[in-house]
C-alpha cells in the first residue's frame, strides 16, 4: 500500500446532526456495532463543489462527519486563513477580511490572459499577435467602487478572519 499525505479544501454546507439522526435521515439502520455511537455529535456535510447528488433533498453529495473530524477539516467563512482564501479565490470566489474598513470591498484573482495594449508603452512592445500577455494577479474592488491591483499585507496573510464575499 502506497499512502501519501494530503491536505484539502472543499466548500461545504454543514448541518449539526448526530450519527443516529443522520442514519435516520438517510433511512438507514445504524449497524449494531455502532449503536453505542448513536448520539455522537457531528455534521451532515453537503459538498457544493463536486460529487454526484446522492439524496433528493440536496444538490450535492452528502455524507456525515464526526464533530472532531469536521472541526479539524473545515472553518466557517469568517474564520478562514489566508491560504483558504487563496484556494477559494482560485475557484472563482470573491474574498474579503471581516476587519476591512471599506464597505463592499473584496479581492479576487484575475486569471492569466492576453489583452490589447492600452498605453503607448505597451503599444511599443513587439508581440506577434498584437496582444500583451499578463500573468494572473490579485485585484481589489475598492470602497471607491473601482478596481486596483492588490498585494496582501503581512497582516492580511496571517489573519484568520477571511470570508467568502457574498454580495
Amino acid at each position: 500500500m502506497n499512502k501519501k499525505l494530503h491536505i484539502g479544501l472543499k466548500l461545504v454546507l454543514a448541518t449539526a446532526m448526530t450519527r443516529g439522526d443522520y442514519n435516520e435521515y438517510r433511512g438507514w439502520e445504524l449497524p449494531d456495532d455502532e449503536s453505542h455511537l448513536k448520539n455522537e455529535d457531528g455534521f451532515l456535510v453537503e459538498y457544493v463543489d463536486g460529487g454526484d447528488k446522492n439524496h433528493p433533498d440536496h444538490d450535492g453529495y452528502i455524507s456525515w462527519s464526526p464533530k472532531t473530524v469536521f472541526d479539524n477539516a473545515y472553518k466557517a467563512s469568517g474564520e478562514m486563513s489566508f491560504g483558504m482564501a487563496i484556494e477559494a479565490a482560485r475557484r472563482g470566489h470573491k474574498v474579503a477580511r471581516k476587519g476591512w474598513n471599506g464597505t463592499g470591498m473584496f479581492a479576487y484573482i484575475v486569471p492569466a490572459a492576453k489583452y490589447k495594449p492600452q498605453t503607448s508603452v505597451a503599444m511599443d512592445m513587439a508581440f506577434d499577435d498584437g496582444l500583451i500577455p499578463y500573468r494572473e494577479y490579485w485585484a481589489l474592488f475598492t470602497a471607491q467602487k473601482d478596481v486596483a491591483t492588490w498585494q496582501p499585507s503581512g497582516s492580511d496573510s496571517l489573519a484568520n478572519d477571511w470570508v467568502i464575499y457574498e454580495s
